[in-house]
């Protein structure tokens, strides 16, 4: 699984890569704000398979920064509930051991979003599309409340999906996330199961939502240049 991500990873990273070359045209609104709810999902030492087994709610507040029609700069506020239990493997843990947690997850981040096509409603000249499949790649901060302890660690969202124009100003998105935690603690003190030890870089955390958003554009841009002689 880890493995499938990480593929997923670099071709966010090539597709954006490939997206700063290409010739960009500027928005009608500079900035965006929106709600997003769906179904978040876990994925750890209480969990290794199957994503979405245990599905919790997830909510967001988002703000974007509109710098053209294939490029956004995204920020998050985001809560999700995550679950899980050892009574669904398939495997036998030492000593026969079954474990189970809840917690609750607030997420604070930045990303970029490209757009594979120029998403806007406009002149047919200017080639807009109402609607666009977009990757996203960034940065944020999770904190987890679990057991009564709460731990605190960087993570990197990735994430996929469409938008599409119902008017002007108003958007409507579905999106598919995967989020690696640079921590082992999003499930509370479920570490090192098989007694095999982690790292920074390499562990056993992630999350995952599943949403649908709606976003209200604002700050019109002046896009006509008045000159005086």
């Amino acid at each position: 699984m880890t493995r499938t991500i990480s593929r997923i990873l670099m071709t966010l990273v090539a597709a954006m890569a490939i997206g700063l070359s290409a010739r960009s045209q500027v928005a009608d609104y500079k900035y965006d704000l929106g709600l997003e709810l769906g179904m978040s999902g876990y994925l750890g030492d209480a969990n290794g398979s199957n994503i979405f087994k245990h599905p919790g709610l997830a909510a967001s507040v988002t703000g974007r920064y509109i710098a053209n029609v294939r490029w956004d700069i995204r920020v998050n506020l985001g809560m999700l509930k995550l679950s899980g239990n050892t009574d669904d493997y398939a495997m036998v843990l030492p000593g026969d051991a079954h474990y189970k947690f809840s917690s609750s997850v607030y997420e604070l981040g930045g990303r970029f979003e490209f757009n594979f096509f120029p998403y806007g409603i406009g002149e047919p000249y200017k080639h807009l599309r109402r609607w666009t499949p977009y990757a996203a790649l960034g940065i944020g901060f999770s904190v987890a409340s679990c057991d009564g302890t709460t731990s605190f660690a960087p993570n990197i969202p990735m994430a996929v999906g469409v938008k599409y124009k119902l008017r002007e100003r108003w958007n409507l998105g579905v999106e598919f996330s995967m989020t690696k935690v640079f921590g082992d603690k999003i499930d509370g003190n479920l570490t090192d199961l098989y007694g095999i030890k982690s790292s920074f870089a390499k562990n056993t955390d992630w999350y995952s939502r599943l949403a649908v958003s709606v976003s209200y554009e604002f700050g019109k841009r002046c896009v006509t240049c008045h000159y005086v002689d």
